[in-house]
């Protein structure tokens, strides 16, 4: 019989052993102009896979991605990187692509996660009522963006004039905002939690629960899997980063 404890830490090591070796001992930061910071590793420059150079809009963001590199051990595991993977993304996926990032977030705008409701049992609808109704409250009082409910799956369309004011909060914004709206909204299916967060109307843990109410009442009646832990999880740590870019250059 096959013994799964060895069969997984055999695993285990070898996923450890393809991560690239630290190549590099000394990591600095090094002032931009306008503002910006750069990343030094052993002096030297540091570059995206685009090859595009690792410059970061706030220095607090570029000593916060420093740290990242800081806290590796032998090897470089990108998993634990989530503020570089995501300064990456930005450079690499988002500028010079502006528009359609913009566009993809305010698709998830047409059919938000809080405009579609249970139609039971009555504790869930009661705490989807609860966590998602000031979200909708903050879309109609401060972006002018009324949007209507649905129960159920059903599709219902949205306002055109709502879609727009949530498009124009949403253009304009700097590529590493836009990314890390990005993700925040593919994260949790709704740009209305991400942009609550970006005008400092939720914190991120308050977005993230709310984001998760459906889960949670799952998990209140079931129980809670433990891969399906690791995976939000590590959800978490991605979208607590993109929370913190927001942060440190707004």
């Amino acid at each position: 019989m096959a013994d799964n404890g060895s069969s997984a830490h055999s695993a285990t090591k070898a996923a450890v052993s393809s991560l690239p070796k630290r190549f590099y001992k000394d990591v600095a930061v090094k002032d931009k102009g306008g503002g910006g910071a750069s990343l030094l590793l052993d002096g030297k420059p540091v570059r995206t896979p685009g090859k595009a150079a690792l410059t970061l809009p706030a220095r607090a963001l570029a000593e916060a991605v420093a740290a990242e590199w800081r806290a590796q051990g032998e090897r470089i595991d990108p998993t634990t990187m989530p503020l570089t993977r995501l300064a990456n993304s930005a450079i690499d996926g988002v500028v010079g692509r502006e528009p359609a990032v913009v566009d993809d977030i305010a698709r998830h705008a047409g059919s938000d996660l809080v405009c579609y409701r249970a139609e039971g049992p009555k504790a869930l609808v009661e705490a989807q009522r609860v966590y998602w109704d000031p979200v909708l409250a903050f879309a109609r009082d401060e972006l002018k963006a009324p949007l209507m409910l649905s129960e159920g799956v059903v599709h219902v369309a949205q306002p055109e004039a709502s879609l727009a004011r949530i498009r124009q909060e949403i253009e304009g914004l700097d590529p590493f905002s836009l990314a890390a709206l990005h993700v925040m909204t593919a994260l949790t299916g709704s740009g209305l939690l991400a942009l609550a967060v970006l005008r400092g109307k939720l914190t991120p843990e308050q977005a993230w629960r709310a984001a998760h109410v459906d889960e949670d009442f799952q998990i209140s009646q079931w129980g809670e899997d433990a891969e399906a832990k690791t995976r939000r999880e590590n959800r978490w740590r991605d979208f607590a980063a993109a929370a913190r870019v927001l942060d440190t250059i707004r």
